[in-house]
């Protein structure tokens, strides 16, 4: 398994930008790709982008496209997602995932950073 660590999180204003940090430990050798995730009050948790983690392939969903941009650095073990032009609607608790085995099994996440966009 590999460990966790969100951060970056805070309050801006709608219109404004933020990045997001995730640091891995561990079994970092087996990560084949991670993902950033979110869940807003009320809500259900949803998928916001994955990279893989060799060739640095990003994807995204829809909401974000445009705004969003997720990157990596392998040496470092971390994932990044910076978020840009952001919206009231994209308050949320924003959580990172690993997938260890190439099947998208989200068994590793880390503790959530909350990130609130205001008016």
């Amino acid at each position: 398994q590999v460990q966790l660590v969100e951060s970056g999180g805070g309050l801006v204003q709608a219109g404004g930008s933020l990045r997001l940090s995730c640091v891995a430990s561990g079994r970092t050798f087996s990560i084949y790709r991670m993902g950033w995730f979110r869940q807003a009050p009320g809500k259900e948790r949803e998928f916001v982008a994955v990279i893989q983690w060799s060739f640095g392939t990003p994807y995204y969903t829809d909401s974000v496209k445009g705004r969003f941009t997720i990157s990596r650095d392998n040496a470092k073990n971390t994932v990044y997602l910076q978020m840009n032009s952001l919206k009231p609607e994209d308050t949320a608790v924003y959580y990172c995932a690993a997938d260890l085995t190439n099947h998208y099994t989200w068994d590793n996440w880390g503790q959530g950073t909350q990130v609130t966009v205001s008016s």
